[in-house]
C-alpha cells in the first residue's frame, strides 16, 4: 500500500514481523536474482528491478501481511545479462543460481519513470493514457502502471543466509523453497590458539579498513555510510565483521564474494574477507601513486607558468623586455631594414599587416595566420642580388673543370655572361637541356651556377600534379605555404639564383590542376616580372632568375610551355668522349670515394713547396689584382694513391675502352660510372684483405699477379661482356632482305636491322598460285611505324614495277617483316627508306652491303622526308662500324654541323627521292 506521507511512487511494506534473527522463517519465498554480487546480512542494500511481472509480485508481497520478505540469490553467470538478457530477474533453470543466498526484507520500493520522453507523454498519468484517452477508458490500473513505469528501486535489509533447496517456478517471478541458517556464534575459550588467530585476523581486517579509508576518499565515504545502516555490525563478532568487510569490497570478484557468503567457519571467512580488502588496499595505493604523479606534474607546470609570468612582469616594469607583439614587430622591421629596396606595393602590404598584427590577440587564429604571412613577406630578399662573375675565361675554366664536351651549353652560358657585361645588368633566361639520361644535364646546371656566381636551387617536377607546389596555397587553408619559387628565393637569400626544374617532361595532371599551365607564367620572361604566388598574393619579380629545365623527351612537353624555353639538345657521348670522361672525371672520383686515392688540396701542395716563409699581405693591392691572383691560383686537381695502396694499382685505357664498347653502350655515362665504382670497390676489398691476411671467395680474390686492371682481366671485376658483337650480322654482304637502319631513342642512337622474308604459296586446284600480296609486320611496333610499313610496301611495289616490270614477286609472295629485339617497343617514321630497301632486296634477290646504314621517312610517292636525332644516329653508326650512310637531303646541315671526329671515315649520301637511295643501295646499273 502507499503511505499517505510518501510520494505516490514510493511504497512501504504493510507490516514488519521481525528483524535480524527475529525475522520469520518462511520455507517458500519469491527469489530475486542479482548480478553484481551477493548481498550480506545486516547491510542495507539498494537493488533495481526492471521486469514488470517481478515488480507486480514485489508489490503484492509488500501489500500482503507477510512483511515484504523474499530471497536474494547471485546468478552464476552474470555475463549472460550483457550477452543479451535485458532483465537479470529472469532465469531459465535452477542451475543459473548459487545454492546460498540471503533472506531479506524490503524497506522501501521506489518507482522511476521509463525516460524523459515517456514522462512528457504522460504529464497527467491519472487523466490520460499514452494514446491520449481518458484514464477511465483504460482496461485496468495495471496497464496504466506498466505504461508509465518501467523500473523500480528496492531498499532491502538482509537478515540471514538461506540455502536454495529447489526452484518451484522459474517465473518470472521465481518461486523457491529454502532452508534458513541458524545463527552462527563463536564461543571463546575452547581453543586459545584459535582465539588468538581470530582476534589477530579481526584486528588486521579493521587495520586494513582504516588504511584503505585514509588513502581512498570514496572508500571512506562508503564506510561512513555503511556503519549506521549496518544494524547487525559488531566488531567483536568475527562472522559479522567478515560480512561487513566483504560488503565494503565493491570492486571484488563476485565469485570471491559468494565464497565469503557460503563460508561457515569464522577463521576462513575472515581470511577470505581479508584477501578482498588487501586487493582494495593495493588498488588504492596504485590510485594514490597515479594521482600523486599527475598532481606533481600539474604543480610543476603551474609553478613554472607563474614564475615565468612574474619574470615577464618584472622585466617589463624595469624596461628590460617588451611585449611579445612589440618584439615581433621590431624583429620584422629590423629584417626589412636590411633589404636595399622594397617595392612600394609590397611595403604597403607589410605595413598594413603589421598594423593588423598589433591589434590582434596572441591566442587568436588570425594572429597566427598574419604572423606566418609576415614571416614569408619579410624573408623574401627584396632587391638582394649576388655579385655575378662577368669574366668569360674564369667561367670557361669552371665549366671545363667539371664537365667534358657539352660545348653548346657552355657557349650559351658564355654568351649570357658577355651580354650581361656589356649591358651592365643581368636578366634571367629560360634554358631547356634535353637529352638521354646520364648525359650530365642536372650536374652541369650546378656548374653553371658556380660559373655565374649565382646561388643554386633544384627541385624536381617529375610526377607532380598539384598546382600548389608551383604557385602555393591560399592563406586561409590550414598549413598553407608558398610554392617552390618563393621558397627558393627565401632559401637562397637572393633574387637572381639559378633554379633547376628537373624532369619537366614528366609533369603530372589530375583533379588538383595542371602544373604545366602554372609554369607558363613562371617561365615567361614577359610575365614573371610580376609573378603572383597564391600565398603571397602580391607581385614578386623573378625576371632575374636563370631557369634551367631538364627533359629526356621534349615531345612530351606541352607546346605553349616548350615555346617559352630555349632548347639545347644534348646528344649522347661516343666512344672517344666516354674515354675522356672516364679518365678525367669518373675514375679519379671513384678512386677517391673508394679510399684508393686522395685528392690533394692546393694548400697542401703549396706548403710542400714553401720553405717555411710567410709572405706579408699587401694591403695596397687593388680588387682587380686580387681577382687576377685568385684566378691564377686555380690549378687542375692532383690525386695520389692513398697509404697502403700498391703503387701499381690502376685502371688502364684498354680496360676503359673495353668497358665502353662491350658493357656500356648507352648514350650517357651513368652506367659506365657504376661499372667503374664496381671495379674500385672490389680493388678496395682486395687491398684490405691482403693487408689483413683475410681469405676471400674465389670470385672476389685477385685472379692475376698485377694490380693493374686491363682488358685481359676486366671480366674478373665486372663479369662477362654484355655485348659480344657490334653487329647482328657480321658477314658481308648481308642476307637478302636485310638492311641496317638508324634509330633515335630516349637513351640515344641505336642501329637496328629490318628483316624481311618471303613466303611463296602453293597452287590451287586450277593450278593458280594461292596467296600473295599481303604484308605482316612484327617486333612490337607502334602505330606510326605500322603505318610506315604499309607505305613502304606500296612504295616498294611501285619501285619494283619501274626497275623490273616482269618481276611478279609481290604478287605471288607474302611478305613478313620483322624488327629484332621484339621486347623493346619501337615507333616513328624514320625507318621508311630502310623498309623499302629491305623489301626490294628480297624481291630483286640482291644483297645489301653490311657497312651501309640509312634513315629517313618515305612518303607514298617516294619522297624522302627529314628526321631528327642525326648526331645520335651517326654515333650509333660509328659504334657499329658503318662506312656509308644515307640521310635525307634536308638533314645535310645537321650532318655538316657535327664535329669532324664524328664524320671521319663515314661517307654520307643524301636523298630527296627514293631513287637516290636505290642507287646507293643497289648501284646505278
Amino acid at each position: 500500500r502507499s503511505s499517505s506521507s510518501s510520494p505516490s511512487n514510493v511504497l512501504l511494506p504493510a507490516s514488519r514481523l521481525g528483524f535480524g534473527d527475529q525475522a520469520p522463517r518462511y520455507p517458500h519465498l519469491m527469489a530475486l536474482p542479482v548480478t553484481r554480487g551477493p548481498v550480506f546480512p545486516g547491510v542495507l542494500t539498494p537493488i533495481t528491478i526492471t521486469d514488470q511481472k517481478t515488480i507486480k509480485a514485489v508489490e503484492k508481497i509488500m501489500s500482503g501481511g507477510s512483511g515484504g520478505y523474499f530471497g536474494l540469490f547471485l546468478r552464476k553467470d552474470p555475463s549472460d545479462v550483457s550477452k543479451g538478457l535485458e532483465k537479470p530477474e529472469i532465469i531459465t533453470s535452477a542451475s543459473d543460481l548459487y545454492s546460498v543466498g540471503t533472506f531479506a526484507q524490503i524497506q522501501r520500493m521506489t518507482k522511476s519513470p521509463f525516460d524523459e520522453a515517456r514522462e512528457e507523454d504522460h504529464a497527467h498519468p491519472f487523466t490520460s493514457d499514452k494514446n491520449g484517452h481518458d484514464a477511465e477508458d483504460s482496461n485496468s490500473d495495471d496497464d496504466n502502471l506498466h505504461n508509465i513505469y518501467s523500473g523500480s528501486s528496492l531498499l532491502v535489509m538482509p537478515h540471514r543466509r538461506i540455502n536454495l533447496l529447489s526452484v518451484d517456478d522459474v517465473g518470472p517471478p521465481v518461486d523457491v523453497t529454502v532452508a534458513h541458517w541458524e545463527k552462527l556464534q563463536y564461543v571463546k575459550g575452547i581453543d586459545s590458539s584459535r582465539d588468538d588467530t581470530i582476534r589477530a585476523l579481526c584486528q588486521e581486517v579493521l587495520s586494513t579498513i582504516r588504511e584503505v579509508a585514509q588513502m581512498n576518499a570514496l572508500f571512506k565515504e562508503q564506510v561512513v555510510n555503511l556503519v549506521p545502516s549496518s544494524h547487525l555490525f559488531d566488531m567483536n563478532d568475527p562472522y559479522r565483521l567478515a560480512d561487513f568487510a566483504a560488503s565494503l569490497s565493491s570492486g571484488g570478484d563476485a565469485v570471491d564474494l559468494q565464497a565469503v557468503l557460503e563460508e561457515k567457519d569464522p577463521e576462513l571467512r575472515l581470511h577470505k574477507a581479508l584477501v578482498l580488502l588487501t586487493k582494495e588496499r593495493e588498488v588504492s595505493k596504485l590510485q594514490k601513486e597515479i594521482s600523486a604523479k599527475v598532481e606533481e606534474k600539474m604543480s610543476e607546470a603551474q609553478r613554472k607558468y607563474f614564475l615565468t609570468e612574474q619574470l615577464k612582469s618584472i622585466k617589463k616594469e624595469l624596461g628590460m623586455e617588451k611585449d611579445d607583439k612589440e618584439t615581433l614587430i621590431e624583429k620584422y622591421r629590423k629584417k626589412l631594414s636590411e633589404y636595399p629596396s622594397i617595392p612600394e606595393d609590397i611595403d604597403e602590404i607589410i605595413e598594413s599587416e603589421l598594423d593588423k598584427l598589433s591589434t590582434l590577440e596572441k591566442n587568436s587564429s588570425e594572429f597566427n595566420v598574419t604572423r606566418s604571412y609576415l614571416d614569408w613577406l619579410t624573408n623574401i630578399p627584396w632587391g638582394v642580388t649576388t655579385e655575378e662573375n662577368f669574366d668569360i675565361s674564369d667561367a670557361r675554366r669552371i665549366l671545363d673543370s667539371d664537365h667534358y664536351g657539352m660545348d653548346e651549353v657552355k657557349e650559351t652560358i658564355l654568351q649570357f655572361i658577355a651580354v650581361g657585361k656589356l649591358k651592365g645588368s643581368v636578366q634571367g633566361k629560360i634554358l631547356c637541356l634535353a637529352g638521354p639520361p646520364g648525359t650530365g644535364k642536372t650536374s652541369i646546371a650546378e656548374s653553371v651556377a658556380e660559373a655565374l656566381g649565382r646561388k643554386f636551387f633544384r627541385f624536381s617536377v617529375g610526377g607532380m600534379s598539384d598546382v600548389s607546389e608551383i604557385k602555393g596555397h591560399r592563406r586561409t587553408y590550414v598549413g598553407a605555404m608558398p610554392g617552390k619559387i618563393i621558397q627558393c628565393l627565401k632559401s637562397t637569400e637572393s633574387t637572381n639564383p639559378l633554379i633547376l626544374i628537373d624532369e619537366i617532361d614528366k609533369l603530372g595532371k589530375d583533379f588538383r590542376g595542371d602544373p604545366a599551365s602554372a609554369l607558363l607564367e613562371v617561365l615567361d620572361p614577359n610575365q614573371n616580372a610580376t609573378f603572383r604566388d597564391h600565398f603571397i598574393d602580391a607581385p614578386v619579380d623573378i625576371s632575374k632568375v636563370l631557369f634551367v629545365t631538364t627533359a629526356n623527351e621534349i615531345d612530351r612537353i606541352p607546346g605553349p610551355l616548350l615555346d617559352r624555353m630555349e632548347v639545347i639538345r644534348l646528344s649522347g657521348y661516343d666512344v672517344p668522349e666516354k674515354l675522356k670522361i672516364a679518365e678525367q672525371y669518373l675514375v679519379p672520383k671513384s678512386m677517391v670515394s673508394s679510399g684508393l686515392m686522395v685528392k690533394e688540396s692546393p694548400e697542401e701542395e703549396k706548403s710542400d713547396n714553401d720553405d717555411g716563409k710567410k709572405e706579408e699581405p699587401d694591403t695596397k693591392k687593388s680588387e682587380k689584382e686580387e681577382s687576377e691572383a685568385k684566378k691564377s691560383e686555380y690549378t687542375e686537381p692532383v690525386y695520389r694513391l692513398a697509404e697502403k695502396v700498391p703503387e701499381s694499382l690502376s685502371i688502364n685505357e684498354s680496360a676503359l675502352e673495353s668497358l665502353v664498347r662491350w658493357y656500356c653502350r648507352e648514350a650517357g655515362v651513368r652506367n659506365l660510372a657504376q661499372k667503374i665504382d664496381k671495379i674500385t670497390r672490389l680493388l678496395s676489398l682486395q687491398v684490405v684483405a691482403e693487408e689483413e691476411g683475410a681469405k676471400l671467395t674465389e670470385k672476389s680474390s685477385r685472379q692475376s699477379d698485377t694490380w693493374e686492371v686491363s682488358e685481359e682481366n676486366l671480366h674478373h671485376y665486372v663479369g662477362k661482356p654484355i655485348f659480344t658483337s657490334d653487329r647482328l650480322y657480321e658477314k658481308d654482304p648481308l642476307p637478302h632482305g636485310i638492311v641496317m637502319g638508324l634509330a633515335w631513342t630516349s637513351m640515344g642512337g641505336t642501329a637496328l636491322y629490318i628483316e624481311t622474308q618471303g613466303i611463296k604459296r602453293g597452287l590451287d586446284h586450277d593450278g593458280k598460285p594461292r596467296g600473295g600480296g599481303t604484308l605482316k609486320a612484327t617486333g612490337q611496333l607502334g602505330d606510326v611505324m605500322k603505318e610506315s610499313t604499309q607505305i613502304a610496301y606500296t612504295v616498294a611495289r611501285a619501285r619494283l614495277a619501274d626497275v623490273a616490270p616482269n618481276n611478279n614477286f609481290f604478287d605471288v609472295t607474302d611478305i613478313h617483316m620483322h624488327v629484332p629485339e621484339g621486347a623493346t617497343p619501337k615507333d616513328g617514321p624514320s625507318a621508311g627508306i630502310t623498309m623499302v630497301t629491305a623489301m626490294l632486296s628480297l624481291a630483286l634477290d640482291r644483297p645489301i652491303k653490311s657497312d651501309l646504314a640509312m634513315t629517313g621517312e618515305v612518303s607514298l610517292t617516294g619522297k624522302v622526308l627529314p628526321v631528327g636525332g642525326i648526331k645520335e644516329k651517326v654515333m650509333a653508326a660509328r659504334r657499329a662500324g658503318i662506312k656509308t650512310i644515307v640521310l635525307p637531303e634536308d638533314c645535310r646541315r645537321d650532318f655538316d654541323e657535327l664535329p669532324d671526329y664524328l664524320k671521319d671515315g663515314i661517307t654520307s649520301n643524301y636523298a630527296s627521292d627514293y631513287s637516290s637511295v636505290f642507287d646507293v643501295a643497289f648501284g646505278k646499273d
